[in-house]
């Protein structure tokens, strides 16, 4: 009988995610925010592919979406994709040495950007400019240290079990 570790502390994970990219900041900060639920989708879809998949990204993404006030179903539809993308070679993706995982988590969060660049043209939309693509790099650069942390949070999950503190 194997034991399935308790989910909560990655919805925490998530929560903390979401408000952090609806916290208000400074017009000329804005552009440095990390795209955090992104990141976060893509570490728990890569690391627990049978408990955090396409669903849980498509709820992060309708709740950015309303949390956001943009078009509905536009952050359910990009998440979900590089959910899905990370899903498709998560097996890969984990035995990669840290740099080409960052370059990893870069293009997918580039493809990220893209379908929300997309679906903001489509639908008329203004553009966000160079802020949306900024926010990828500071993602990407922000990687190694927001995995090893989630890392822990992980290994913590994993250790603990159901008598996680």
């Amino acid at each position: 009988m194997s034991h399935k570790p308790v989910v909560w502390p990655v919805w925490v994970v998530m929560i903390t995610a979401i408000s952090l990219e609806v916290v208000p900041l400074p017009g000329f900060m804005q552009p440095l925010r990390p795209p955090w639920a992104a990141i976060a989708v893509i570490y728990w879809t890569m690391m627990w592919p049978r408990r955090f998949g396409l669903g849980a990204a498509w709820i992060v993404g309708i709740t950015l979406d309303v949390l956001h006030g943009t078009l509905l179903g536009e952050n359910a539809i990009a998440l979900s994709i590089v959910a899905y993308l990370t899903l498709r070679f998560h097996l890969q993706i984990r035995i990669f040495p840290m740099w080409q995982l960052t370059m990893t988590v870069f293009a997918l969060l580039a493809i990220n950007a893209f379908v929300q660049f997309w679906i903001d043209g489509v639908a008329g939309v203004s553009a966000a400019g160079i802020g949306r693509w900024t926010q990828v790099m500071i993602g990407a650069i922000l990687w190694p240290p927001l995995m090893a942390l989630m890392d822990r949070v992980r290994v913590q999950i994993q250790t603990r079990g159901s008598a996680f503190i």
